[in-house]
């Protein structure tokens, strides 16, 4: 019996999701897992009159979205499996990638992270808050230039 069964990948659009999702790829198979891509398009927060508001205008919405989609389609064909499921949400980064393991029940997430050292650690990053609400099993992959030294 597999430990892993559904994997879900948080991505974001850089040059570090390649090497992330490479990563996940060898986790599936070596699990016989489904693999499952998330990017998130956070919401700009725009000020209208002293009032912040969290408002994406729809053509930026739709060009965030558009631009994700294609990179997910590109990722999933530059390294991965075809039967990779891919999503694109708009929201906050935790909040997205919790619901969405959820409705996959993934029991295993993979993130990337950039080993953030003293306040940047302290503050927290969007590895450290999926790690801290998730209850299923996290791995954080460095990425970056860190992960290359």
């Amino acid at each position: 019996m597999s430990i892993y069964k559904k994997i879900l990948v948080a991505v974001d659009l850089s040059e570090d999701a390649k090497c992330l999702l490479q990563r996940a790829s060898e986790f599936a198979e070596k699990f016989t897992a489904e693999l499952t891509l998330i990017h998130v398009v956070q919401p700009l927060v725009v000020d209208v009159g002293y009032d912040l508001a969290a408002s994406i205008p729809q053509d930026i919405d739709l060009s965030l979205v558009d631009r994700a989609e294609k990179f997910l389609t590109f990722l999933k064909a530059d390294v991965a499996r075809q039967d990779v499921a891919c999503f694109v949400k708009v929201g906050s980064i935790k909040g997205e990638i919790l619901t969405l393991a959820k409705e996959q029940q993934a029991d295993l997430i993979i993130i990337g992270t950039h080993g953030r050292h003293g306040v940047a650690l302290l503050l927290g990053s969007n590895a450290g808050a999926v790690l801290h609400g998730t209850p299923c099993d996290v791995l954080a992959v460095r990425v970056g230039m860190e992960a290359h030294s």
